[in-house]
């Protein structure tokens, strides 16, 4: 009701009044558009030129009447009105949201009606994306990642990094109603050396002032386990203790780890505790192959150790002693080059003094037939001949 007196009041002085003054042909009203965060506060003025106090109304962008001559007609408690003036009209607006964005109209009652739009823009910086994985990495295969900012204005930029190098992904962007949600996807090979390895997905907006919403994300690569049992240091004799350790690696890590001995039981005396596999009081009846076994679900390993216990001073042989084997085939080659050396050696010497024999008693036959030749005189008749004696 008291709305009501108050319009029919300013429309009485208006009609009575202000369209009679020569003066409001020149008035007029200016606007400033507002850019403002999601969430802020915007300040929405009108500027007003030779204004004789005729009429001014601020519109919203629905065109529902906000103030009329400086009084509040819409019930909404986030509009205030700062400051009404003949020179300036300036309303407030707290905890915008991008439903409030739009063009707010300045008007001014004269004789003719003027009026300019305050466009208001609302802009929505991103959240910090999240990354999602499609399916489960497997050493091997491929892994599929997809980084997403649900809701920007204007829509957000999605980068990839590792090491510090861009990885190029696959975007798309959806419009919901006035913001946008924008997604990017990379696909990557992965080993089980890559479990582990830092990528990030970084968001860039104007909103932000140069910074960046950044998202970091560690590869999980499941891969089959591997085993190694770790020997004893030193020489094993009865009445020492055996202690191994099997070493496990895996994703996921193997839960359980299984002591066996092949082609017989474990001994009285064996002790496990987790990866540790422990003997006390060695003696030769512990002598055999031990087996560490480990699996996941994706797959099996296993390791041996193969112990050999002696009596004291006696060199203990295991699968990491030296192959003494090979040491035997090494010296009996050695032998067999030096006897092989000695033969060709006496049989060279053999044959050059053979050689020399063979060569003095051919000197000899031709002496004898030039004494015979000279004794019985035989010169050109038999031949042109020529002896050296």
């Amino acid at each position: 009701l008291s709305f009501s007196l108050v319009l029919a009041h300013s429309l009485y002085h208006y009609i009575n009044v202000h369209l009679l003054s020569p003066s409001a042909r020149c008035q007029a009203v200016q606007a400033e558009n507002v850019t403002v965060l999601e969430g802020g506060t915007a300040q929405i003025s009108c500027r007003l030129q030779n204004y004789d106090g005729s009429i001014v109304v601020i519109q919203n962008p629905r065109r529902q009447t906000l103030f009329f001559n400086g009084t509040r007609a819409l019930k909404d408690d986030r509009f205030q009105m700062l400051l009404f003036t003949p020179r300036l009209v300036r309303i407030e607006l707290t905890n915008v949201s991008v439903s409030d964005e739009g063009g707010y109209f300045c008007q001014l009652y004269t004789d003719s009606t003027h009026h300019q739009v305050a466009t208001l823009s609302v802009s929505v910086p991103p959240e910090t994306p999240t990354v999602e994985v499609k399916q489960e990495a497997v050493e091997g295969g491929e892994v599929e990642l997809t980084c997403m900012s649900p809701r920007s204005k204007p829509a957000a930029t999605l980068r990839w990094i590792r090491n510090g190098r861009e990885l190029p992904g696959v975007v798309s962007q959806q419009d919901n109603a006035k913001t946008f949600s924008v997604s990017s996807t990379i696909r990557i090979s992965v080993e089980r050396k890559d479990n582990g390895a830092a990528l990030s997905c970084e968001a860039f907006h104007p909103a932000l002032g140069g910074q960046k919403r950044i998202r970091h994300y560690r590869l999980d690569v499941n891969f089959a386990p591997t085993v190694r049992i770790v020997p004893p240091s030193g020489i094993l004799r009865e009445g020492d203790s055996l202690s191994l350790t099997c070493s496990v690696s895996g994703n996921p890590l193997p839960r359980n780890i299984q002591w066996s001995k092949i082609n017989e039981s474990l001994p009285e005396r064996a002790e496990i505790s987790g990866p540790t596999f422990q003997i006390s009081r060695l003696s030769q009846s512990h002598n055999g192959t031990y087996l560490c076994q480990a699996q996941n679900n994706y797959g099996r390993a296993a390791d041996h150790y193969t112990l050999l216990v002696y009596d004291p001073g006696a060199v203990v042989e295991t699968h990491s002693a030296v192959p003494y084997a090979v040491i035997g085939g090494v010296l009996a080659l050695l032998v067999f080059t030096v006897i092989c050396v000695l033969i060709v050696t006496i049989w060279c010497s053999v044959r050059q003094k053979g050689s020399y024999l063979t060569h003095e008693a051919s000197g000899l036959d031709e002496h004898g037939e030039v004494q015979e030749a000279f004794l019985n005189g035989n010169d050109a008749s038999q031949g042109k001949k020529e002896y050296l004696l």
